[in-house]
C-alpha cells in the first residue's frame, strides 16, 4: 500500500511539473489518502501483533 502511496505522489510531482494542475492535484490527493489508510492499518497490524503476545517490530 505504501508502494502505491508513493507512485501516486510520483505521478502527482510529475505531472505538476509538466503543468497538468488537475490531474497533479488528484494524484496527490490519492496519495495522501493511501498513505493514511497505510499508517492506520499499520497501528492495527501492531497492536494485534502485540495483543497475541508476539512483540512489535
Amino acid at each position: 500500500m505504501l508502494g502505491w502511496a508513493v507512485t501516486f505522489l510520483v505521478i502527482a510531482l510529475v505531472a505538476a511539473v509538466l503543468g497538468f494542475g488537475g490531474i497533479a492535484g488528484t494524484a496527490a490527493g490519492i496519495a495522501k489518502i493511501l498513505f493514511f489508510v497505510f499508517i492506520v492499518l499499520f497501528v492495527i497490524a501492531m497492536i494485534s501483533r502485540a495483543v497475541k503476545g508476539r512483540p512489535p517490530l
